[in-house]
């Protein structure tokens, strides 16, 4: 059996590549409210790497890279692959926000079987992101 033990420290840090990552560092931070911590620039005026938080998790992203097709960014799929969710203290706030500042609302707020409150949205270039108030605590 698998002894878990509940720990400060984060180990997990999602990580994106934007086509346009200083717009992405502009539009993250108000239309979810992230802060940044750190934005490294690049060449070209890129960003060779950026960190930002929301309440107290970190992502992390930087401008897009390589000869990856076109059709591998999440707008020009067919279906979501992938997916970020974060907990927010006052998700119908959030919802707001996200919302005026014109993110694309994919599930509207609601109240789940599994006692959260909880939206997705996509951003400008079709990351996908769940906000709500469920807290995994890993105890199972």
């Amino acid at each position: 059996m698998i002894q878990q033990t509940a720990t400060s420290t984060k180990n997990i840090f999602p990580f994106l590549r934007y086509r346009d990552a200083p717009a992405a560092i502009e539009w993250l931070a108000g239309a979810f409210g992230f802060e940044k911590q750190m934005v490294v620039p690049g060449p070209d005026a890129t960003i060779a790497h950026a960190q930002m938080r929301i309440g107290s998790g970190v992502i992390m992203l930087g401008s897009a890279r390589g000869n990856r097709p076109a059709s591998s960014r999440p707008r020009e799929i067919e279906a979501v692959e992938q997916g970020i969710y974060i907990f927010v203290e006052d998700v119908d706030a959030h919802y707001r926000r996200a919302k005026a500042a014109g993110a694309e609302i994919v599930r509207e707020l609601e109240n789940t079987d599994y006692s959260s409150r909880e939206y997705s949205a996509c951003d400008f270039e079709g990351f996908y992101w769940s906000f709500g108030t469920y807290q995994p605590n890993g105890s199972e």
